[in-house]
């Protein structure tokens, strides 16, 4: 058995279902063995960044580590940004890549980088295998290290001669580690229950630590049962269903939202699961005058304006069990109540809306009728991610998911391709910007090859719709943020997909359901008036001063 057998073996090990990537000279060794093995099946995508989007979001939506395969020198350089996303995100994930044979890495080498590192920035491991009797040690540590709380990304790097190199008889996988749940100590539940106990305005602010801890139903028992508002970052939609009357909304655009006042009144805020990364405290606690009650699998972050007066570090679940159980509460946050009844009106107010091109508040209301609370909608990253955070009411965990930790643009349509495979049986919703779109639509082809079926939501503005917004907020005009596009209906044909183009409000609802009943992938192009970006920021800045 050669190296890359055992390094196959090992993901069998490990439980790898897939392996994303491209095939090149210096990882045929590894394609071999994968091509012989009855547990992985290999997905051939038409460019590395979508292998890795695809990696990442398998391991976002599993609690696995997602694994991605390219050969050296451009198709490692081509992993770099969805590995990063990953990283950035907190979604375990396993990067592999080929590498010169070992007797050319000491000089000058045709498609030679040290890749151990350029990955080292964007990885919490990188090793370099130099010896065959030591790949079962590191694949055990790339997966130990990807799939830890918080967890992220890990990259292995194989010369090809070590890959092709016979292995001692007898080496095996090593054993699975069985992470051992932890528990916070009472005195910090105590002190967390005083808190709580004695705060006239808490709110929970849930980040996406509580959806990998599995810690949705523990947050919703504990909310209404104290009576305590919940607003959540952008991945942790759906960790309180949205029908809950305690569900507010969601933290993350630019500007002071409904969610920001609801903070800014808080005079205790409850960090359940929060990751820094995802909404910087110092947009929330600015003076640095809130009292902050942390819950989380780890110890706060070190942040100015994240100094906590308790810690309860441990299972997140049993935590938030267990300081239930030492306190109560009986008043209803009314005034919290009482913001939520204004957005949901603002909200509302745009269901049967007829403009054309299409209001982005007009399109994500037709899109929550169509979708049902199981399915999944993936957000690209642009302006049309801002309308989704703010609008898009979730019932479930993982039921949306958006890049917001390293914010990538090009992950939808490679990320639903992940999210069907691992979910065959769901509705699967990509919805991307024109720009994002073009970045990874390759995919679509990788998507008709393999049989799997969704849905592509285009907001169609010919422009870099997000940038262009903040131009607009900062200097009265925009500049070098559009384009031109091609005909995406007839793309998507030449693709062997399905296109269909909205041409008026109604269209929309009725031609999401006939994409979703092709058994081909689909495209839908859906001309979006941005011009209701400035209006949003005009209005909020109005409305913020109000509440």
């Amino acid at each position: 058995m050669n190296t890359a057998e055992l390094l196959v073996k090992c993901l069998e090990n490990e439980g790898v279902e897939y392996v994303f990537g491209i095939p090149g000279e210096e990882n045929l060794a590894v394609i071999d063995a994968i091509n012989h093995s009855e547990k992985i099946r290999f997905i051939t995508t038409r460019h590395e960044q979508g292998a890795a989007f695809m990696a990442d979001v398998y391991g976002r939506l599993t609690g696995k580590s997602g694994v991605c395969l390219a050969t050296l020198g451009p198709g490692a350089t081509n992993l770099m940004t969805g590995v990063a996303d990953a990283e950035g995100d907190g979604a375990p994930l396993v990067a592999i890549t080929g590498q010169v044979p070992t007797d050319r890495m000491h000089i000058t080498s045709h498609q030679f980088l040290d890749l151990t590192k350029m990955f080292e920035p964007v990885t919490r491991r990188t090793k370099l295998v130099v010896r065959p009797d030591t790949i079962h040690e590191i694949v055990r540590l790339a997966f130990k290290y990807a799939e830890s709380e918080r967890p992220g990304a890990t990259h292995i790097d194989l010369p090809v001669d070590i890959s092709k190199m016979e292995v001692p008889p007898g080496t095996k996988p090593l054993l699975r580690e069985v992470p051992q749940r932890e528990f916070a100590d009472v005195i910090s539940e105590e002190f967390a229950a005083a808190e709580i106990f004695k705060a006239e305005n808490p709110v929970i602010l849930a980040g996406s630590a509580a959806v990998r801890a599995h810690a949705s139903e523990a947050l919703t028992q504990f909310a209404e049962t104290l009576k305590i508002p919940v607003v959540n970052t952008m991945m942790a939609k759906g960790i309180l269903s949205c029908a809950s009357k305690y569900a507010m909304m969601t933290v993350g655009i630019p500007q002071k939202d409904y969610a920001d006042k609801l903070l800014e009144k808080a005079d205790l805020v409850i960090a359940v699961g929060y990751d820094l990364v995802e909404y910087a405290p110092s947009k929330w606690n600015a003076d640095m005058q809130k009292r902050i009650l942390h819950i989380g699998t780890r110890p706060a972050h070190i942040n100015k304006c994240y100094q906590c007066c308790v810690q309860v570090v441990g299972d997140i679940s049993d935590s938030l069990f267990g300081i239930l159980r030492r306190t109560s509460r009986t008043r209803e946050p009314l005034d919290a109540l009482r913001i939520k009844e204004r957005f949901l009106e603002e909200q509302n107010a745009y269901a049967e809306d007829t403009a054309f091109p299409l209001k982005p508040q007009k399109i994500l209301s037709d899109v929550r009728r169509v979708m049902g609370e199981d399915d999944i909608l993936i957000s690209d990253v642009g302006a049309h991610k801002m309308w989704i955070g703010r609008l898009y009411g979730c019932y479930r965990p993982n039921t949306c998911l958006i890049s917001n930790g390293f914010a990538a643009m090009g992950i939808a349509v490679p990320g639903a391709v992940a999210a069907k495979l691992v979910y065959p049986e769901r509705r699967v919703l990509a919805v991307t910007g024109d720009g994002g779109f073009m970045m990874n639509m390759q995919e679509l082809e990788t998507a008709v090859r393999i049989g799997v079926r969704f849905v592509v939501l285009l907001f169609h503005d010919d422009s870099y719709g997000l940038i262009k917004w903040k131009q607009l907020d900062q200097y009265g005009y925009s500049e070098c943020v559009d384009f031109s596009n091609p005909d995406f209906v007839k793309l998507a044909e030449a693709m062997h997909c399905k296109g269909y183009r909205v041409s008026a409000a109604e269209d929309l609802l009725p031609t999401l359901e006939a994409a979703f009943a092709d058994d081909v992938p689909a495209v839908v192009d859906c001309p979006v008036d941005y011009r209701e970006n400035v209006k949003l920021s005009e209005a909020l800045h109005e409305l913020y001063g109000n509440l």
